[in-house]
């Protein structure tokens, strides 16, 4: 065989041809004899040859099928420990961050931004970095304790279950766990459609939230802005519409990423991006919560 690929291969290449360097090269530099010629031991083409080559071929057959570790594919069970892992570091974090430090503490700023800058770096990124995605769930973990002991402490019921961090962590969990039902039922498909229902809506919610950010911080409106009342809790819930509809799609991306057969390390890339679509719908209903109990 001439294909380099198959000459290399231990299935596909010949076992007996001369190797640099090997028994068959110094074998016609000192003038023994050359490749295929019997020389006190069974030579190509013998019975005892034979058999050995049989046995290894037999050997070959019955070895088990390769496996995805051996050949290094993602798969679904990579997906969720590298996620279930992701989410404990998370909620470490933000727990940490929630009884060392003070509710008037900025440090959920720092964590914010941080998360923000090291969440594109890692979007952006062609290979999933495991270093970058673990410190981005860092930063959100004291970006999300922050700012979760800032609502509890404004809101009437503040530590007890009704409290608005206990029941988003619950809606969050609840959400997730019927995106993924309704998905996996395929009662709700990843469609054409709906895809572009999707980008349309996350684009005019960008947009509504920057022109809100933007009247806050020159003083046209106060508080949240247009995020208070009737109006916020309609928001809110749009913002939790997608938020759902977001996580069907990153099912649907790592069902594919899974069906095609690619690398491992991208469960790394399938993880990080469901953090992100978790810590959103979580920041949602933190925020819709907090005005249903009427403390903006």
């Amino acid at each position: 065989m001439t294909n380099p690929v198959f000459n290399n291969s231990p299935v596909f290449g010949d076992p007996n041809a001369p190797k640099r360097g090997g028994t068959a090269t110094r074998a016609r530099a000192g003038g023994a004899p050359s490749y295929g010629t019997p020389s006190g031991a069974a030579a190509y083409g013998t019975a005892g040859a034979a058999s050995a080559d049989a046995a290894q071929l037999q050997g070959m057959y019955d070895a088990p099928a390769a496996t995805t570790a051996d050949t290094r594919r993602m798969t679904y069970d990579d997906v969720i420990i590298k996620t279930g892992g992701l989410l404990a570091l998370l909620v470490v974090v933000a727990g940490a961050t929630w009884a060392l430090t003070p509710v008037e503490s900025p440090i959920w700023m720092l964590g914010a931004v941080v998360g923000l800058v090291l969440g594109l770096v890692n979007a952006f990124k062609k290979q999933p970095s495991p270093l970058l995605i673990t410190l981005y769930t860092l930063a959100q973990g004291v970006f999300l304790g922050g700012i979760s002991q800032y609502y509890s402490a404004i809101t009437v019921s503040g530590n007890d279950l009704t409290g608005v961090v206990p029941m988003a962590v619950l809606a969050t969990l609840c959400t997730f766990g019927a995106s993924l039902f309704l998905f996996r039922s395929g009662k709700i498909r990843v469609t054409p459609k709906f895809t572009r229902f999707l980008i349309i809506g996350m684009v005019g919610y960008l947009a509504f939230s920057l022109v809100n950010m933007l009247l806050v911080m020159f003083g046209v409106m106060d508080g949240w802005g247009m995020r208070s009342g009737g109006l916020g809790i309609v928001v809110s819930l749009f913002a939790v519409s997608l938020a759902a509809m977001s996580l069907i799609v990153d099912f649907d991306a790592i069902k594919r990423g899974v069906e095609n057969g690619v690398p491992a390390k991208f469960a790394w890339s399938a993880a990080f991006g469901l953090m992100v679509t978790l810590i959103w719908l979580y920041l949602e209903f933190l925020r819709l919560f907090a005005i249903l109990q009427g403390r903006d």
